[in-house]
């Protein structure tokens, strides 16, 4: 899978803004954290879909790989039915 990162910076800190996995697009809606590694750094975001995100940016050879993801979990909330007073 290839993975891509288009990034922008914010009050002197790079962030993701999008992430790319081959031909599917995830709008980055919060940037939890980042750190570095030896010639790595990792961000840790939340996609616009929910799911949370881990990438690994080899800086050196400019790669992105995804490292870990953990898919939301559904509301218990939502459903197909309407209460009578949505209606």
């Amino acid at each position: 899978m290839l993975v891509q990162a288009e990034t922008y910076v914010d009050q002197g800190v790079e962030k993701l803004r999008r992430i790319h996995f081959d031909s599917r697009e995830i709008e980055v809606a919060d940037n939890i954290d980042q750190w570095h590694g030896a010639d790595y750094r990792y961000f840790k975001v939340r996609g616009s879909d929910g799911n949370l995100y881990m990438l690994r940016h080899d800086e050196i050879r400019a790669d992105w790989e995804l490292t870990m993801y953990e898919r939301a979990l559904s509301d218990p909330n939502r459903s197909g039915m309407q209460s009578a007073n949505q209606k």
